[in-house]
């Protein structure tokens, strides 16, 4: 059933290059453990050890204030459709904001967005799969465009205010660095 990787395979990227849903989970020492899914063009294998994702201005901003506390992450692939598999990408995380060096060597990888907050780069430590035969089929209809039509409305301005408003901090009080990191207030 279930089989453990110290890396990605090229199967594997295959998988995960087709599938328009994942999963990211964290978790600070304390507090609440996140679970967030994600999708639309928002994840690049880099290589066998890294995986790059885009995050989008949400209502909260769990994984980086956990990440910042504890990098731990993990990206879970559920197949919905043909052979069964999950798989999962554990690891320690990065979380990179706009104003981070690093930024400009990772953003080109994605569309341009003006809701884009943060990167997290996870390097990765292990692959597990598993059978994933109880994970019932569903089909792919589209990417829903509402958070691209509500960000563009509100402009690169209008974002930075949320950002201020609602992601500084997570829902257990901790720190996201997004005010400080993204140059809207001062260290």
């Amino acid at each position: 059933m279930g089989k453990q990787f110290s890396e990605l395979s090229d199967k594997h990227v295959e998988f995960i290059e087709k599938q328009k849903i994942y999963f990211v989970a964290t978790a600070a020492e304390s507090g609440s453990v996140n679970l967030s899914p994600k999708g639309g063009d928002s994840l690049r294998v880099i290589n066998s050890k890294q995986i790059a994702w885009l995050n989008l201005t949400g209502s909260g901003n769990e994984s980086a204030s956990h990440v910042l506390q504890n990098p731990r992450m993990t990206i879970m692939f559920c197949a919905f459709e043909g052979a069964p598999l999950i798989l999962r990408a554990y690891g320690r995380a990065t979380v990179l904001h706009p104003k981070d060096d690093c930024w400009s060597q990772y953003a080109p990888l994605f569309p341009k967005s003006v809701a884009a907050r943060q990167i997290f780069i996870l390097d990765v430590d292990l692959v597990q799969s598993s059978c994933g035969m109880s994970v019932p089929y569903f089909s792919f209809e589209g990417d829903r465009d509402d958070l691209a039509r509500w960000s563009e409305k509100q402009g690169a301005e209008g974002i930075e205010k949320y950002w201020l408003k609602k992601n500084q901090k997570s829902i257990d009080g901790f720190e996201t660095e997004i005010a400080t990191r993204s140059g809207l207030l001062e260290e």
